[in-house]
C-alpha cells in the first residue's frame, strides 16, 4: 500500500512546532496505556530518550519520500530494542499511543484519514525495526 505523503506531511506540521508537547503527551500516554512497559525505561535518562523521539519523528518526516534511504537505521535501532527489552507487542502500542498523541494535538484539524496514512508510515518502521530485532535475536542465539 502507497503512503499517503501529503496527509502524512501535513499533519506532521500541524504537530511538529509543538514537538516538546508531543513527546510529554505521548510518554504521558504509554505509560497509561501500556505501564508493562514503563520498566524499559527505568534507567533512562527520559529528556534525552524525548529528545531522540523527536529527533527520529522529524528524521522520518524528512524521509517520507525516500524510507529506503533509512531502512538500514530502523534496523539498527530495533536491534538495539532487543537490549533494552522491546517485545514484538510492544511496536503496535507505540505506533497507536503516537497516533493518539497527534490526533489530540492537532485537534479538529485531525481526521480518520490522518491516522491512517500515519498508521501505515509506522508499520513500515516497525517492520525495518522488527526485522533487525529478529536478526540481533538471531546473532544472540548463536
Amino acid at each position: 500500500m502507497p503512503l499517503d505523503l501529503d496527509a502524512l506531511e501535513t499533519r506532521f506540521e500541524l504537530v511538529a512546532p509543538r514537538g516538546d508537547e508531543l513527546v510529554d503527551t505521548f510518554y504521558a500516554r504509554l505509560f497509561t496505556a501500556a505501564p508493562a512497559v514503563r520498566p524499559l525505561f527505568a534507567g533512562t535518562d527520559l529528556p534525552r530518550q524525548k529528545a531522540m523521539l523527536l529527533a527520529t519523528l522529524v528524521l522520518l518526516r524528512t524521509s517520507l519520500r525516500n524510507l529506503d534511504a533509512i531502512l538500514p537505521k530502523l534496523r539498527d535501532v530495533g536491534a538495539r530494542r532487543v537490549a533494552y527489552g522491546a517485545e514484538r507487542g510492544h511496536y503496535a502500542v507505540v505506533a497507536a499511543v503516537l497516533i493518539g498523541s497527534m490526533a489530540e494535538l492537532a485537534g479538529d484539524a485531525w481526521r480518520p484519514e490522518h491516522g491512517r496514512a500515519w498508521a501505515a508510515a509506522f508499520d513500515v518502521v516497525a517492520g525495518a525495526m522488527l526485522e533487525g530485532a529478529a536478526l540481533a535475536e538471531l546473532a544472540e542465539a548463536a
